[in-house]
């Protein structure tokens, strides 16, 4: 599925915005991948249970993640981004 418009929350932005250079490029390089097919099998994309049923995540590096919730066709919504603590 191809995602055409991606919101991002303040929580995320400030999350993004402590990590290192190298990191902020690979989320760039993963969030084009996302936007061209948000199941590639390289995001290792998934949908979250429990208290969080109605998010889903995707692999930015081994460690990190982004927390993320799908809005409408081709729309979704960026809320955290982080090691497995954002799950908590």
């Amino acid at each position: 599925m191809q995602i055409k418009e991606i919101s991002y929350s303040n929580h995320f932005l400030r999350a993004l915005r402590k990590l290192d250079r190298d990191q902020k490029v690979i989320v760039i390089e993963r969030e084009k991948i996302f936007k061209n097919n948000c199941f590639d099998p390289r995001l290792k994309t998934h949908k979250l249970g429990g208290k969080q049923k109605k998010y889903w995540s995707f692999s930015i590096t081994h460690s990190y993640r982004v927390l993320f919730e799908f809005l409408g066709k081709g729309r979704v919504g960026f809320i955290d981004i982080g090691d497995h603590d954002i799950y908590s």
